[in-house]
């Protein structure tokens, strides 16, 4: 109970007084005389907040206070004490203390102290949940040999000020590896900024990167701070950077050469501190080839160049990413885990992953909203390659594999749909039932395996 409060005083009056006043207050309260006491309770309950007298027959408050921070208690403590001095109240803050306040008690002072403790209390909380879950979110998952040198490769390089450029087919993880560079970086604590240069229309682009002054252009009501300005001190990460007009990769290799640029109006310069990543998905060197990349651009800012392996290359990491996502969206969905079973994991294990990580992340997010049964076996996984576009069925060798896949993934679909029932599949499918059943056996379609699927 986040709002119920313990109070530790060996005086009966105190501890009846701040439990009436308190209780009317709309606290839930328990009271005990002692330290001893305190240590017990809080092992039977989670407090919000404990008020903790400092002078204690046995085991002084702060005894206690050492105790309770020994043994983990989230608890917000404020002592309270008839004697209290500068040195009791600084020893009583280094051992975690939120407050001290002295007898005689002000009910106002003592309410509004409690009510504070908890606030900050529940900031904590959530604060340590969200970064709980910003560090899920860039976990490194995989043990293969390429996610192993890659994190090595990471925590070498990270610590530099070296401009870094990431290589990776579309799903790979190159935002997430500018992420982790970051995060075990220098500029830790500073901001992280990232722009997909691919997203942004050409005329906008420029004020993006660097701003602009109120009246710069039709629109411009008022100034805007671009992202060179925004990651100061920081990162900025500049996705998909190929995409980038030959205009602006000139403006860009003059702002990573002088560190300084002027915002679209202003002819006032202004100097940043700020670490480049960037990433593509295409060989820059054919991009300079064709004339569509600048050579000095590449030189600025592949001063240490990472290669992401696509997922087909590490497929010992599905299952751990698999579960990985499983745990994940099954939190956030608020729903059980779901069970795979070993010839599902194979099944993904066994497919090419066009779309890398990005493509099994959305198959299991879908899994665990769509499957309402715990158990996934083969016949329970959404048709692989449904993330595709069209143009994506070229990669079968023949018409007809491609059109046997796309019936077997229709025919598992609506088997699914009917739970399993031959019969009731058929009529959805507006076809007979023997014939049916003669297309699942030319098909590999077991009977059995698509109605335990359904259970």
């Amino acid at each position: 109970m986040t709002d119920s409060i313990l109070i530790v005083d060996d005086e009966r009056g105190i501890r009846e007084t701040l439990s009436a006043v308190l209780e009317d207050e709309g606290f839930a309260v328990e009271a005990v005389a002692s330290g001893e006491e305190c240590l017990k309770a809080v092992e039977r309950e989670s407090y919000g907040c404990v008020l903790l007298d400092v002078w204690l027959k046995g085991m002084d408050g702060l005894e206690t206070l050492e105790q309770l921070r020994e043994r983990g208690t989230a608890s917000a403590v404020v002592m309270i004490s008839g004697h209290g001095n500068i040195e009791t109240a600084v020893r009583a803050t280094k051992l975690g203390a939120f407050d001290f306040i002295e007898k005689p008690l002000s009910i106002e002072k003592t309410v509004l102290t409690i009510r504070n403790a908890l606030r900050q209390r529940e900031l904590e909380r959530a604060n340590a949940a969200l970064a709980e879950e910003l560090k899920d979110e860039s976990a490194m998952v995989g043990e293969s040999i390429a996610m192993r040198a890659l994190r090595q490769q990471i925590r070498m390089v990270a610590p530099t000020d070296g401009r870094v450029l990431i290589y990776g087919e579309s799903g790979t993880g190159k935002e997430l590896v500018a992420r982790s560079i970051h995060a075990e970086s220098r500029r830790a604590g500073a901001p992280f900024v990232e722009l997909n240069c691919s997203a942004i229309p050409e005329e906008l682009i420029e004020s993006e990167l660097f701003g602009h002054v109120r009246g710069a252009f039709t629109g411009a009501t008022g100034a805007k701070r671009g992202k060179f300005e925004l990651a100061d001190g920081g990162t900025l990460f500049l996705d998909e950077v190929s995409d980038m007009s030959a205009r602006m990769q000139a403006k860009v290799l003059r702002v990573l050469e002088e560190q300084r640029f002027e915002p679209v109006g202003s002819t006032v310069s202004m100097r940043v501190d700020v670490r480049v990543l960037s990433a593509t998905n295409k060989r820059l060197e054919a991009e300079i080839e064709r004339g569509a990349f600048r050579v000095d651009l590449l030189y600025r800012l592949n001063v240490i160049p990472f290669e992401l392996p696509p997922l087909r290359d590490r497929v010992e990491d599905v299952p751990l990413l698999v579960e990985h996502f499983n745990r994940k969206f099954s939190l956030a969905y608020k729903k059980k885990p779901k069970r795979f079973e070993p010839e599902a994991v194979e099944a993904l294990q066994n497919y090419s992953w066009p779309g890398n990580v990005r493509e099994l992340r959305n198959t299991v997010e879908r899994v665990v909203i769509m499957r309402t049964q715990t158990k996934v076996g083969v016949g329970d996984l959404p048709p692989l390659g449904g993330d595709l576009p069209p143009e994506s069925h070229f990669r079968f060798s023949s018409f007809r594999d491609a059109g046997e896949a796309h019936q077997r993934d229709f025919i598992k679909r609506k088997l699914a749909e009917a739970e399993g029932n031959v019969s009731r599949a058929a009529e959805m499918m507006g076809m007979d039932r023997s014939h049916l059943y003669r297309r699942m056996r030319a098909l590999g379609i077991n009977v059995r395996d698509e109605r335990a699927g359904a259970s």
